[in-house]
């Protein structure tokens, strides 16, 4: 933020003042940067970058306002949900409107406009409108049309996997009032090309939410080539070949990574979580939102002794190593970042980039990440040699996740979450009661009592004792066996 309000107002920077209330010609400027390149926006500061701020009892609802408009037709069309974030600087509030290009032509109050180093400007002539439709069309292979798509190629027991996503990162979210159908137009995932009055659901509907027949008849060459090559640096040691929908394929590569990747202990504030999968989810989402679907080129993650090394199709916005300092965020599929953003998988543009430049330094003693930007993306993460302590801590993790990821069905990933550091509790402090659990996790004890429920229904511990004041909670035999072939088999190596 201190770097943007350094900076010159540009084609993809814009100050506005905004003591009170949304400046009336907001939307002009996100309608306009959405039909460009994208860019920020800086509520409370005036043309020259000085901040004059926003009143603090208003921020709320200028967010508010901000947000329901960008989800309304009457006010942008086709409406595409904005995240805004809130910074407090000197004293003073500001809000960040981080804009991203979009792979549609949007209007606002029905007029399109699009944005200049002068400002925005409304177009008015069908011939420049067609440019910029063209240049979408060209450039944004998620926005194809398919109009032999329909409902029924999309997997229906996604839609109730979505919601529940959506609701466990935003329970107010306004998507969760509308009909699986009436979200997908939201999401930009159907639509009607003004050149050809052709319409129908778009390549990035088939590829996040189709059956796999469906994404194998439109990209029969899609797939996920995941690789351990630590002994046999050849071929692999272990592999998982993934061809699904983006949805499960993000779930299913990550599993893949907490069975052979070491996991390090790491207070978040109070709060112990997963390194290894704060610094992977970024990989991983970043992964499957910037790549370019239309293009053969294999998609591979490789997991090497020393490093992790990524590759996938790209539709390059520049050239060479990535300067996580000073580099500028572009999308290269603006309707997948959307939806995987409602889903709470990606965070603000560009944010993977600088979290996994944070985090590595806690991962790994040396090392830097690498992100190299060409025709071929590529990604370079250094990884931790594992002590034998540390590879059998790792073991005894990935046993547990994947428990809980082939034991529990129909939960969302943070409950998920919860119920494998509740497992991993229960593991190393067996015969423990409910109170107690809840303590050690800092969760409440309805939230333990309820996650122990799921636990016992998958047969994962149990209860023993002869009542509730003398007995406790144990690993079930079929849990233990796990945990030994795990361990095992990390021994050997």
């Amino acid at each position: 933020m201190k770097r943007l309000l350094e900076e010159q107002e540009g084609i993809h920077l814009e100050f506005k003042e905004a003591r009170t209330s949304l400046p009336v010609n907001v939307f002009e400027t996100i309608c306009a940067m959405l039909n460009r390149d994208g860019g920020d926006i800086i509520l409370g500061a005036d043309d020259n970058g000085k901040i004059i701020g926003v009143e603090h009892n208003k921020i709320e609802s200028i967010v508010t306002n901000l947000v329901n408009l960008s989800n309304n037709p009457q006010k942008l069309e086709p409406p595409f949900i904005l995240f805004p974030q809130i910074y407090e600087i000197e004293g003073k509030w500001l809000i960040h409107i981080q804009v991203p290009a979009s792979s549609q032509v949007h209007k606002t109050a029905n007029k399109v406009f699009n944005r200049s180093n002068d400002g925005d400007f409304k177009v008015t002539q069908p011939q420049q409108i067609a440019e910029i439709y063209n240049y979408k069309t060209s450039h944004y292979t998620e926005g194809i049309i398919y109009p032999a798509l329909r409902f029924e190629d999309f997997k229906a027991d996604l839609f109730p996997k979505i919601k529940n996503l959506i609701r466990s990162h935003n329970d107010n979210h306004p998507w969760l009032a509308l009909t699986d159908q009436q979200m997908l137009e939201k999401a930009g995932l159907w639509k009607r090309d003004l050149k050809t009055s052709q319409e129908g659901y778009t390549l990035a509907a088939a590829l996040l939410l189709g059956k796999d027949e469906t994404i194998q008849q439109i990209i029969p060459y899609f797939k996920i080539d995941a690789l351990v090559r630590r002994e046999d640096i050849y071929r692999y040691d272990d592999r998982e070949y993934i061809q699904t929908n983006l949805i499960e394929a993000y779930e299913q590569l990550m599993t893949f990574i907490s069975k052979h990747l070491p996991d390090k202990f790491y207070m978040q504030g109070d709060q112990r979580v997963s390194l290894r999968n704060k610094i992977f989810r970024e990989i991983v989402a970043n992964l499957i939102v910037h790549r370019e679907y239309m293009n053969a080129y294999p998609c591979t993650f490789i997991i090497y002794e020393d490093r992790v090394e990524v590759e996938n199709a790209n539709n390059p916005h520049g050239e060479g190593p990535i300067d996580p300092e000073r580099f500028a965020p572009f999308p290269k599929n603006p309707a997948i970042v959307k939806f995987f953003m409602q889903l709470g998988r990606v965070d603000e543009l560009g944010s993977g980039v600088l979290n996994v430049n944070r985090l590595i330094k806690e991962y790994t003693d040396d090392g830097t990440p690498q992100f190299i930007e060409g025709n071929v993306f590529k990604t370079v993460i250094p990884i931790a040699h594992e002590s034998i302590e540390g590879a059998i801590e790792g073991a005894i993790e990935g046993a547990i996740e994947g428990a809980i990821e082939g034991a529990v069905e129909g939960v969302t990933q943070q409950v998920k979450e919860k119920l494998t550091l509740l497992l991993q509790m229960i593991a190393e402090n067996e015969g423990q009661k409910v109170p107690y659990y809840a303590a050690i996790t800092k969760m409440s004890v309805s939230s333990v009592e309820r996650y122990i429920k799921k636990l016992k229904t998958a047969d994962l511990i149990d209860f023993r004792g002869k009542s509730t004041l003398t007995g406790g909670y144990y690993l079930t035999d079929k849990m233990k066996k796990k945990l030994k072939g795990k361990i095992h088999g990390k021994n050997n190596d």
